[in-house]
């Protein structure tokens, strides 16, 4: 059985604390059972695995995201890169693709499509299961998951089956699907037994590749992923599921939330505040992220977030701060923080003077035994200055130990790379000239 995890999204419900590169999914603020704290995607992952589904999983994403992955998931993951974001069907069918010419799996393999973020217990992953098991009974070419709606939501689409569906995971026809309706509409659906489509799809691999095939036919991945932006841009739901002529869904009635929005998330936080908060008197139902270095003071407030990182600053009623997306791109710059496959980095202060000069200046943690690319830039000047930790520094193919206090100059067009040694290293990075955009960088091998 493969999994495929669609990892995606811009963040702009979250922000500041997400961005393009860090979306919510990889946002650590979910109580882990260690004692510590976990992203949505590992707190997913780390179910799939103490489930019975004995699945491989596979990520579906795009560049932006690779190294979050990478870093919250190990190595080891598996990832199918998208060249361009092209909606749902043309990530499932590259994906698709890659398990089939890439990975070999068989024609009449179980392939599960499940969002990376869904909030949820035990029994959704028994459904799953379930769904599975329907894929291999050949109820149908497409089988879906309905999530026993709450409340009569306008933020989801509904599957409507032929009859009332009982609670003991049974597989039934679809009748028809509805799009997100008004709070009216959602309520006479729901009269219909009509079920929330959680985004979670199970098919024979030889069904979608099918579906592919219509617009792409090739015998290697790599041709797959030259030819991507043949597919058409369009939500696997218009493309493959409102199209199957054979589908079945099985409901799910338990826990399932979609913490997509800072009201929602605040509910499963395992605390109120978060770093360097003081709470005064007077506050109720006031929740508060600080991951700024500076202190931050709440007080009397009432149903209120307040969250400030890098990238900004916001203080929001929770009922409105869904509003916080139709204002993201007047808010959203670089990304001031960033989580990479070698550790992280966090921008201090950005500055451009009267001659056009600018300079630049980050915080950049590296993991233990993790380094940076051996590389060139063609507009910038560098210095660093170690804060903490020792390493291995190379400029221009010489080698050194380097310790806290050791400043390092890097002129423009000179190669250079660093590695942390056993304990990790920090430094700080100042940029000077002009461009300073991540793109200035050209990268070169390098046997550490």
């Amino acid at each position: 059985m493969q999994l495929i995890l669609l990892s995606g999204g811009s963040g702009k419900r979250l922000w500041p604390l997400s961005n393009n590169a860090r979306s919510k999914q990889f946002l650590p603020v979910l109580a882990s059972p260690n004692g510590g704290m976990e992203s949505m995607i590992q707190r997913l992952v780390r179910q799939i695995n103490a489930s019975s589904l004995n699945a491989e999983i596979t990520v579906a994403t795009n560049t932006g995201q690779r190294d979050s992955i990478i870093s919250q998931l190990g190595e080891k993951v598996k990832i199918v890169l998208e060249p361009e974001r092209r909606d749902t069907f043309p990530a499932i069918a590259l994906s698709v693709s890659y398990l089939a010419l890439e990975k070999k799996c068989p024609e009449d393999e179980v392939v599960v499509v499940m969002p990376c973020d869904a909030y949820t217990e035990s029994g959704y992953f028994e459904v799953i299961g379930k769904m599975a098991e329907a894929v291999r009974q050949k109820a149908a070419d497409l089988v879906l998951m309905g999530i026993a709606p709450t409340v009569p939501s306008e933020k989801y689409g509904y599957i409507v089956p032929e009859t009332s569906v009982s609670n003991n995971g049974e597989w039934i026809a679809v009748k028809r699907f509805a799009e997100k309706p008004n709070a009216e509409k959602a309520a006479e659906l729901i009269k219909e037994h009509a079920m929330w489509n959680g985004g979670v799809f199970a098919f024979r691999l030889g069904y979608l590749k099918e579906v592919v095939g219509k617009y792409i036919t090739t015998n290697t991945f790599e041709d797959m992923v030259t030819r991507f932006a043949e597919l058409p841009k369009i939500s696997f739901d218009y493309e493959v599921v409102e199209k199957a002529k054979s589908v079945t869904v099985v409901r799910y009635d338990g826990l399932w939330k979609d913490l997509g929005t800072w009201n929602t998330l605040c509910e499963e936080l395992p605390e109120s505040y978060f770093g360097k908060v003081v709470a005064g008197d007077g506050n109720v139902n006031v929740h508060a992220i600080n991951e700024l270095n500076i202190p931050m003071f709440v007080s009397g407030l009432k149903d209120t977030v307040v969250a400030a990182s890098a990238d900004g600053i916001m203080v929001s009623g929770k009922e409105e701060s869904e509003k916080i997306k139709d204002y993201a791109d007047q808010l959203i710059t670089r990304p001031m923080y960033e989580e990479r496959r070698w550790g992280t980095y966090k921008v201090l202060d950005a500055v451009t003077y009267k001659d056009g000069r600018e300079s630049l200046t980050k915080t950049i943690t590296l993991n233990p035994g993790k380094h940076i690319s051996y590389q060139v830039h063609h507009h910038r000047k560098e210095v660093w200055t170690v804060v903490e930790g020792e390493g291995e520094f190379v400029l221009d193919g010489e080698r050194k130990t380097v310790h806290p206090d050791d400043v390092l100059v890097i002129p423009v067009g000179h190669s250079h790379a660093i590695k942390a040694g056993p304990k990790g290293l920090t430094f700080i990075e100042v940029q000077i000239g002009s461009p300073l955009i991540e793109e200035d960088i050209e990268r070169f091998d390098y046997q550490w």
